[in-house]
């Protein structure tokens, strides 16, 4: 009798060590463990004691992450990328997310930066690849000519808007990506609509930074088009003060202010003084915007030649067909801009 109470302990003591094994392993692999939700950023080349210490905020316990991961394998199947964590999830769950490399998207967004080296700074600040890169990317020569622009075109090639990344992305694949986009921006009814106005994508792209920094209002931007337009067709030069104030910008520094051309200006010896150049410029002066690059293709014809900024309706501008209506708008706009005090 002894000896079956004995045998029955001994089972019953199996038993238990047993059923606490398999609820600590159950515990470890399928218990709830993540206490937040949020983004996990992984870098590239990262080790596993790197993403043990960017997952430990997001856990209630360390070790059994641990101890899950390494029975899958983990640390040696690390993928990068920025990988969304939902509150409550367990440690199988979270293993397998960040095994699988399924990363969530995100939206990088840029607008009318008009250097290079502004959109890399933009760039950087949303994806993994830094600056230095991303603007070793945009400059190269070599990916330039290949792809039929120049220097002073290049940066055409980048259009305005918001597109889906993956935030491990490279300034290779980023730039790689742009292009498509550029490509895909430029369907037939663009190129049809380029060719009707005798303008090559590039010059298409360069009058419309200049309309985007000549007016903010996107709904007077085919008016604006429609005048340069004007001025192409009758082989008039631009006289377009935006082309003025980078020239100015290029010998200044690009950080210079500058809120009244000046006379003097006027004389600025450059490829992009378009009171002294007939013809466009050598390329964008910023990137345009869509509605920019729309607005040349699709502008209002008109007979005007001549435009002056408003004083009545700021932000929009006052239109003149003869010199002598332009001069009367001129002088206005001269005097508030005394009388508000700006003289640069």
């Amino acid at each position: 009798m002894n000896l079956k109470k004995g045998v029955l302990l001994i089972v019953s003591l199996l038993f238990i060590i047993g059923g606490f094994l398999a609820f600590n392993y159950y515990s470890k692999i399928y218990k709830a463990n993540t206490i937040k939700e949020g983004d996990l950023f992984i870098p590239t080349s990262s080790e596993f004691s790197d993403v043990k210490n960017l997952v430990r905020p997001f856990l209630k316990r360390v070790k059994p992450f641990v101890w899950v991961a390494n029975k899958k394998n983990y640390p040696n199947t690390i993928k990068p990328g920025k990988y969304k964590i939902s509150k409550g999830m367990n440690n199988n769950d979270l293993v397998n997310l960040l095994r699988s490399g399924k990363q969530t998207p995100i939206k990088v967004s840029f607008n009318n930066q008009d250097t290079f080296e502004k959109l890399a700074g933009r760039i950087s600040q949303q994806i993994e690849a830094d600056s230095v890169d991303l603007l070793n990317c945009f400059k190269n020569i070599s990916f330039i000519k290949e792809n039929e622009f120049s220097e002073n075109t290049a940066i055409g090639m980048y259009i305005p808007n918001t597109y889906e990344f993956y935030w491990n992305t490279s300034a290779e694949s980023f730039r790689k990506k742009m292009l498509s986009e550029y490509h895909s921006f430029w369907n037939n009814a663009r190129l049809e609509k380029a060719k009707k106005l005798n303008l090559s994508k590039n010059e298409v792209i360069t009058l419309a930074s200049i309309v985007q920094k000549e007016t903010a209002s996107v709904g007077e931007r085919p008016m604006v088009a429609g005048l340069y337009l004007n001025r192409l067709r009758d082989k008039w030069p631009l006289q377009a003060d935006p082309t003025i104030i980078f020239a100015l910008k290029r010998n200044l520094g690009q950080e210079t202010v500058i809120k009244r051309v000046l006379t003097k200006d006027l004389e600025i010896d450059s490829p992009y003084n378009t009171y002294k150049n007939r013809g466009l410029p050598p390329g964008p002066i910023a990137m345009p915007d869509i509605t920019s690059i729309d607005a040349v293709l699709n502008p209002i014809n008109h007979n005007y030649y001549y435009m002056c900024a408003s004083v009545t309706k700021i932000g929009t501008h006052e239109f003149a067909k003869t010199l002598s209506q332009h001069n009367k708008n001129a002088f206005k706009y001269q005097v508030w801009l005394n009388k508000q005090g700006v003289n640069r």
